[in-house]
């Protein structure tokens, strides 16, 4: 039985600077590409055929805040149209602290948006400057100010390993999100990415990134203060107030598919998993000359799409149920594991009682480590 996704991604590329940690497909400096990508994005949304019911939408980017509002309010009405919202819907928004006003959030709360995901990083001067970031924690507090009135949700993502951060500095940044009382709070290990300005300026000697005993301490902190604090730990850098987790990364995590648009957007429909051009230009070019902007396709095998599952559902604090695995997917765990659970297990990184599998805290330390094995066939 085919499953129709209930999840919709739009990425918005446009930044008012691109970060130089930052491996996403933005533009910086190029708003004279927002009309012409405004038409495109309503091209291929309409390639859709008909509008398609979600339970989730989600405006990603770049920076979403940024747009001008009148062409904010374009992008919105054209994603509620071809992705009309369902009752007890989650409507997801990432902004950055400096954009909000009261005009910009109240227009916010009239479109339905739910819950808005702001882009803090840290309360810091010295990292926010080493992100390269335009916002301060005065601004921070603002934002939560105006989101909070409105009775918008707020999710804070919060950056950690971060070179010249050191650990008490990551700790009283967890105390003061903790103080702000969002509803979700996700926490992100920095990676240079190959590619980006830090990357350069690590292989130039001018960047020094965080050693891996340091990271792994800043990570337990997370654990410790925001468990403490009585958020619920449920994958592995989100944390929640209870019944405030994620519901369209949860759809991810629990392997549904989902539609998506825009430059560098990945869907998954019917087990055809397709990729846009990251490049924003050859993303308008291609819908100009009416053709697709997929760039990357592949049809997955029922052995991908349960090792995906595997992965994905191991990432999640709950772990995986045996015999829903073997429902939902066709394969035993421990035939598709192979060597690796015992070898896990017998580590200390998995706890398997042949009904449950799951990441042990040791497992959370080295999670990024244990995947590529598990996923290939």
């Amino acid at each position: 039985m085919v499953e129709s996704p209930h999840a919709a991604y739009l990425h918005l590329p446009f930044c008012r600077h691109h970060c130089g940690y930052c491996d996403y497909p933005v533009v910086a400096g190029r708003d004279e590409l927002l009309p012409a990508f405004l038409e495109a994005l309503e091209i291929e949304l309409a390639w859709l055929g008909e509008p398609r019911g979600v339970d989730t939408l989600y405006l990603g980017g770049g920076t979403p805040s940024y747009l001008p509002l009148q062409a904010l309010q374009q992008v919105v009405d054209s994603a509620r149209h071809w992705f009309p919202l369902q009752p007890g819907h989650e409507f997801t928004l990432e902004a950055n602290p400096a954009d909000l006003t009261p005009k910009l959030v109240s227009r916010l709360a009239s479109w339905g948006v739910t819950r808005v995901v702001l882009g803090v990083q840290s309360f810091q001067d010295a990292t926010l400057k080493q992100l390269e970031r335009d916002h301060g924690e005065e601004g921070i507090r603002r934002a939560r100010g105006l989101l909070q009135d409105s009775g918008i949700h707020i999710s804070l993502d919060l950056m950690f390993a971060v070179p010249g951060q050191t650990l008490p500095g990551w700790q009283e940044d967890l105390q003061k999100a903790i103080e702000l009382a969002p509803q979700h709070i996700s926490v992100l290990g920095l990676v240079v990415e190959q590619g980006t300005p830090f990357h350069a300026r690590v292989e130039e000697g001018g960047l020094v990134e965080v050693d891996e005993e340091l990271q792994g301490s800043m990570y337990v902190a997370a654990l410790d203060q925001l468990q403490g604090a009585g958020y619920e730990h449920y994958e592995v850098s989100s944390f929640s107030q209870p019944g405030h987790r994620s519901r369209q990364n949860q759809a991810y995590w629990d392997g549904h598919g989902y539609y998506a648009a825009g430059p560098g957007a990945t869907r998954l429909v019917n087990g055809c998993r397709q990729t846009n051009h990251r490049d924003t230009v050859t993303y308008l070019e291609k819908i100009k000359a009416g053709l697709s902007p997929v760039c990357e396709t592949e049809q997955l095998s029922a052995e991908m799409v349960a090792r995906e599952r595997l992965v994905l559902g191991l990432c999640q604090m709950e772990g995986i149920q045996a015999t829903e695995f073997l429902a939902r997917t066709g394969y035993p765990l421990p035939e598709l594991m192979g060597e690796y659970l015992e070898q896990y297990t017998r580590r200390g990184l998995l706890d398997w009682d042949e009904c449950t599998l799951r990441l042990t805290r040791e497992g959370l330390m080295v999670s990024d480590s244990l995947w590529p094995p598990l996923l290939q066939s």
